[in-house]
């Protein structure tokens, strides 16, 4: 069975997805949830979900680590013209994942207490997101 979700992002950032999905495996019994973002410029991503200074401070780690290209460190990029945020937006989805796998039991995603499932915006405008479910029990 597949499906596709579709995510409205506001800017860099880390966006919960995890209860559209388990409200989509929630019938589907056991099986293997695979998910895969269908874009060049944002990331799939689980991490915790309790406290929001993790998602801000993942945020704040990635663009320390991959700085906007008009920064004078990285003057050496060369795929510029479509703004500040955009190579450095690619060599982040290429350095985090773009699909999971998450093992389901019951309808349920087997995350662990205080695990979320989140798409990880590295753009900063807004954008619509798609992300590929498929499901195989």
């Amino acid at each position: 069975m597949q499906t596709t979700f579709s995510i409205h992002t506001a800017g860099p950032g880390l966006y919960e997805i995890t209860r559209e999905v388990a409200q989509w495996t929630a019938p589907q019994g056991d099986g293997l949830l695979t998910l895969f973002i269908c874009h060049t410029s944002s990331s799939l991503l689980i991490t915790e979900n309790a406290d929001p200074e993790v998602q801000s401070d993942l945020t704040a780690y990635f663009d320390r680590l991959v700085p906007p290209s008009d920064d004078p460190r990285m003057s050496y990029l060369t795929h510029t013209y479509e703004g500040p945020d955009d190579i450095p937006a690619h060599i982040k989805a290429a350095l985090m994942p773009v699909s999971l796998s998450i093992p389901v039991l019951d309808g349920k995603p087997r995350l662990g207490t205080w695990q979320g499932i989140y798409v990880v915006e590295h753009r900063t405008r807004a954008h619509r997101r798609e992300i590929a479910a498929h499901f195989a029990g």
